[in-house]
């Protein structure tokens, strides 16, 4: 199995399948896709057709053509963005895509930036990096260093999960009525 696919069953196992929750911001979803926010996405015309047909929303699983839709807009919309085959290492590239796909691409890189800065031993280790949400060359150097250092995928990882969960604390704060998600979203970390 590919990086990508872990990747991309990981974020599913977390996603789920059909849901429309009235609450959710993205409306109809299907694995994670919301059709408030995709509604170009190819796969709510195979979601669409199968609505009447007995077993909806379970069959949409087994639905081959759909799985392949499903997985074509993570590889373009997450996976790729957050440069997945370009990190170094199967496990950072499975939190980042997770991070992306739950907070956005550009989020999930400013974590990775911040993170890396944070362990840097205020620049003994690496040189502090533009949090810009853009991953390139420096970013990979830097992650690199960070890896080759004791524990440096640990204390990465608790870094970029701690964010992540700062940044779910943050949004119930603001908006208690999303605290109805706290659970699943704290999972993620």
């Amino acid at each position: 199995m590919s990086v990508f696919e872990q990747a991309l069953a990981h974020v599913l196992a977390n996603e789920g399948g059909y849901v429309n929750d009235p609450a959710d911001r993205g409306g109809e979803t299907y694995r994670g896709i919301a059709r408030r926010f995709h509604p170009d996405w190819a796969g709510w015309r195979i979601i669409d057709r199968a609505r009447d047909r007995p077993g909806f929303p379970d069959s949409l699983d087994d639905n081959a053509a759909l799985q392949r839709q499903v997985a074509a807009l993570y590889r373009r919309l997450y996976w790729e963005p957050v440069g997945g085959d370009r990190l170094p290492d199967a496990d950072l590239a499975i939190e980042l895509m997770d991070t992306a796909v739950n907070m956005g691409v550009r989020r999930a890189a400013r974590f990775l930036q911040e993170g890396l800065n944070l362990l840097n031993r205020n620049q003994k280790s690496w040189p502090d990096l533009v949090v810009d949400g853009w991953i390139g060359d420096k970013s990979i150097t830097a992650l690199h260093k960070c890896l080759r250092g004791r524990g440096g995928k640990g204390y990465l990882l608790k870094v970029l999960n701690t964010l992540q969960a700062e940044r779910y604390l943050d949004i119930m704060r603001r908006d208690p009525t999303q605290e109805r998600f706290a659970r699943g979203w704290l999972n993620r970390t």
